[in-house]
């Protein structure tokens, strides 16, 4: 399965959130990643989104489910 996305680093306003995903009118992906965070947690983060996407959680309601699939 392919993904379209694209990558911005942000300064996010929350300590609490380090990455976020958006759908685009296109079908593609934003995935923003907090730009102060270090490059080996960036990638991290990146993983988990990806994670996120290739299991179409954007889907399925449970966000509790979604993560604990996530982490699992």
């Amino acid at each position: 399965m392919s993904i379209d996305y694209h990558v911005e680093l942000i300064s996010f306003p929350s300590a609490k959130v380090h990455e976020t995903v958006t759908q685009n009118e296109d079908g593609s992906y934003t995935i923003f990643l907090d730009k102060n965070s270090t490059l080996e947690l960036q990638k991290k983060r990146f993983l988990h989104v990806m994670r996120h996407l290739s299991g179409n959680d954007f889907e399925k309601e449970c966000v509790q489910r979604i993560e604990a699939e996530a982490h699992g």
